[in-house]
């Protein structure tokens, strides 16, 4: 793990090299397994490639904030799923040094049937966290994430606003080298995503590397003042050539 009080910005942290992910979709479609499983036996079944990703290549430094900002389909998503493990590329390589906390989607490693406080154990297990660690954090998880009224309530009962709240406040207390956002600061209100800008800044001022998907310019150009100067570069992929533009410094 980096240190979180003194690097070197020369360290690479994530490196992507001609990365691609390939997906291959049946012609005409396919209603069920059933029929994919007679159709396959018959060797009638054809399939087109859809590739998601094409030839993209990235490095990330140590305490750089990468915003990646396109329409969907453009294949932002795909890319943190590449970097986080989750998908394995068809072409090409990944390499990512230290610890990683994804923020993929909203509700990933919750279980909504546990309370509020079982799932800051569960989830920060997930990250990579020990028990006494977690304990040691808990109470400023649930303050940063405002939900000491409703710690004890099953996930189920809260809003999308406050199972996000509390997904960012587990990720960030965590301590991670990397920090993967996919449109998370997207919910909440303004004054808690103000609050979110403010610690991602302190994080990464640390050392902690920051990719952050959004739809939300603002977000990453400068013309929000309390976001002003968030993103150190951003990427624009475009959805018809699935590539990517190479990073473009904008602070």
């Amino acid at each position: 793990m980096l240190p979180t009080s003194d690097y070197d910005p020369d360290d690479t942290v994530v490196v992507l090299e001609d990365v691609g992910v390939r997906y291959r979709v049946p012609r005409g479609g396919v209603r069920s397994i059933k029929e994919y499983l007679l159709l396959a036996m018959r060797g009638q079944i054809r399939f087109d490639d859809f590739w998601a990703l094409e030839s993209v290549s990235l490095k990330v430094a140590a305490g750089e904030r990468l915003g990646v900002i396109g329409r969907n389909g453009a294949g932002k998503s795909t890319m943190l799923q590449v970097i986080a493990g989750v998908l394995r590329p068809t072409t090409g390589s990944v390499d990512v040094l230290g610890r990683i906390a994804p923020l993929l989607q909203l509700g990933a490693g919750f279980d909504p049937e546990l309370s509020g406080r079982e799932n800051v154990y569960l989830n920060g297990t997930l990250l990579g966290m020990k028990r006494a660690a977690i304990k040691e954090r808990f109470d400023a998880i649930i303050e940063f994430a405002e939900l000491e009224e409703f710690v004890d309530a099953p996930l189920r009962t809260y809003s999308t606003g406050m199972a996000a709240r509390l997904g960012f406040a587990i990720a960030t207390e965590c301590q991670p080298d990397v920090l993967l956002l996919d449109e998370v600061l997207s919910v909440g209100d303004e004054a808690f995503q103000a609050k979110c800008v403010r610690r991602l800044r302190e994080f990464t001022d640390r050392g902690t590397t920051l990719i952050l998907v959004t739809h939300d310019a603002h977000l990453v150009a400068d013309n929000a003042p309390v976001r002003s100067g968030f993103a150190t570069n951003a990427s624009w992929p475009t959805e018809s050539q699935a590539t990517w533009s190479a990073p473009t410094t904008i602070s």
